[in-house]
């Protein structure tokens, strides 16, 4: 399905990725994660489109999408859920639900569309003639994904989804992201909870410094001694 194969990406002349490639298989769950500044945000932009690599090539679906434009990113088929939510706070979350769902292939879908999230984030539906501003945190990242699912993408990107939540709504962050996957939509999940991400995915990339260094099956990475005491303190 996503095939990032060798890709440089700079911040101006300062390089932030190195020939980092990975792989998203249909319907699976994979994530990508290390420490503050190791490139996963630059990473998941690149991605979406949101960012140029400077080198290496980006697939989706067997399409090559390095060049292609940035809003033609979710037309193919790709949504991102990005890290601070990014939500419209003076729109109701009703708009910035409806927002998701402008491209060609999701308007006629929008009802459909709106039930299926909010049969997975029952919360929001008092809250849809609120501002958006006026929600929780973890309130705020269900219209944030919600919007995203809205697009209708066959991959969903999501960039740290458990930044600034209370441990208690964490956990249910993860479990509608592993009800999203089930449900057959690929997840690339970037994330710093390195225990909850492993827990979740089938497979998982550490990114340090911009570059991969350890990949694998995420049950067998999360046993790996350098994981441990990195990043579990263990």
């Amino acid at each position: 399905m996503l095939e990032v194969n060798d890709i440089h990406v700079n911040y101006g002349a300062a390089p932030a990725l190195w020939g980092v490639s990975l792989c998203v298989q249909p319907g699976e769950l994979v994530c990508v994660v290390g420490p503050n500044g190791a490139g996963k945000t630059t990473l998941i932009n690149a991605i979406a489109g949101l960012h140029r690599t400077r080198a290496g090539q980006l697939h989706f679906n067997g399409q090559d999408i390095t060049q292609l434009a940035s809003h033609r990113f979710c037309e193919a088929g790709i949504a991102i859920v990005p890290e601070g939510r990014r939500l419209f706070t003076q729109m109701t979350v009703l708009d910035n639900l409806e927002l998701g769902s402008f491209i060609a292939s999701a308007k006629p879908h929008r009802a459909e569309s709106l039930a299926r999230v909010l049969d997975l984030f029952p919360a929001l539906k008092v809250k849809l003639p609120s501002p958006a501003g006026s929600l929780s945190g973890g309130q705020q990242q269900m219209v944030a994904i919600g919007r995203a699912l809205m697009a209708r993408p066959s991959l969903l990107l999501l960039d740290e989804p458990s930044l600034g939540l209370a441990p208690a709504i964490v956990g249910d962050m993860f479990r509608a992201i592993q009800q999203i996957n089930a449900s057959g939509t690929s997840v690339l999940l970037v994330e710093q909870n390195v225990a909850m991400a492993m827990k979740l995915a089938k497979r998982a990339y550490v990114l340090e410094e911009g570059r991969i260094v350890l990949q694998g099956a995420a049950s067998e990475l999360l046993e790996n001694p350098k994981i441990k005491s990195v990043y579990l303190g263990l």
